[in-house]
């Protein structure tokens, strides 16, 4: 642990750092508000922090740079997420007032929007459909012979299948099918419709219905997308944090990987954390960069992530903050359905 001061004086290194991105000299620490002592203390205890690794010096005549450890005291000391600004808070109560629609155009745009907050990357992973529960199912009377059956899931998505009839059906018989089917499936995974045994469930219907029904199952037992669903918003902001053009190359390179992309932020919250830096985010090619996420919740369930993905002289305070409120509106616009 540092004492007051020294912690004090890496929190101002830190901070001029992230500002400016070159080396922060003992004298710009000293005239500092929140240092209270002489250039020569500064200098000192700027030494002694790079002896304990949290500073680093480029060369011998540059000031002192974070390192990782550096900045992981610096987040720890954050506390957590703090308040939005209020042009911030604006804007995202403004989005989330306005959107509607498939549930896939809505996570695209909130990748989006987290990006135009941050100005980082954002990524932000879709619900898995197949732990998802169906919440309602209808069936849409599209011809006499072609049903439409719209199941409405627990994580927000919807899901349509076409449900093809061998003869012709009158709306009735398919409104009393749509009754039965939503006693039987609801509340059940897309898993678990898939092991229903039609037979038993048509017991006591009418033939007509049970036809229906038989059609029904058959359409919902094909296939389901169950691929994780990750979309990624404001590359080009990313790509303007960095200086060296191969670490921006493998940047992207590893944002056009899907899975690997999903499972950097499934590990980093597995381990407890809202924040991965440098090399804790387990992948080499990510040394010169930071993730903040957060998990958002549909129902009270986890459905996803959200985060940003940024240098690691990231603004952390803000990520941390736009993170955090786009993730709990999210997940309230979801479950609202």
């Amino acid at each position: 642990m540092l004492d007051e001061r020294k912690a004090t004086i890496l929190r101002a290194v830190v901070t001029e750092y992230i500002e400016t991105a070159q080396p922060v000299g003992s004298g710009h620490v000293a005239s500092s508000t929140q240092v209270n002592v002489s250039s020569a203390t500064v200098r000192n205890d700027m030494a002694a922090l790079e002896a304990e690794g949290y500073l680093a010096q480029p060369h011998t005549s540059a000031g002192r740079i974070p390192t990782e450890k550096g900045y992981r005291f610096f987040v720890d000391q954050l506390g957590g997420p703090g308040k939005l600004g209020a042009s911030e808070s604006q804007q995202v109560r403004s989005f989330f007032s306005h959107t509607h629609g498939e549930m896939e155009q809505m996570l695209a745009d909130t990748s989006r929007l987290l990006s135009s907050l941050t100005r980082y990357a954002a990524v932000v992973v879709g619900p898995q459909h197949e732990v998802a529960t169906i919440k309602s199912v209808q069936l849409v009377s599209l011809s006499p012979r072609i049903v439409l059956a719209v199941l409405v899931l627990s994580s927000g998505a919807i899901e349509k299948h076409s449900v093809e009839l061998s003869t012709d059906t009158e709306e009735l018989v398919v409104n009393a099918a749509a009754v039965r089917l939503a006693s039987v499936i609801v509340g059940q995974t897309l898993a678990a419709v898939a092991t229903i045994d039609p037979e038993i469930s048509l017991t006591g219907e009418a033939s007509d219905v049970a036809t229906v029904l038989r059609a029904a199952f058959v359409s919902l037992r094909g296939d389901h997308r169950h691929d994780d669903q990750v979309f990624i918003g404001g590359t080009s902001d990313m790509v303007s944090s960095f200086d060296a053009v191969r670490t921006v190359s493998e940047i992207l390179r590893i944002l056009e990987q899907q899975l690997v992309v999903v499972s950097l932020l499934e590990d980093v919250l597995d381990r407890g954390l809202s924040v991965a830096i440098g090399r804790e985010t387990g992948n080499e090619a990510l040394a010169d960069c930071s993730i903040v996420v957060a998990p958002y919740m549909v129902d009270g369930e986890t459905a996803g992530s959200i985060g940003v993905l940024g240098p690691t002289r990231m603004h952390y305070d803000q990520a941390l903050s736009a993170v955090a409120v786009v993730a709990t509106r999210l997940g309230h616009s979801l479950s609202e359905g």
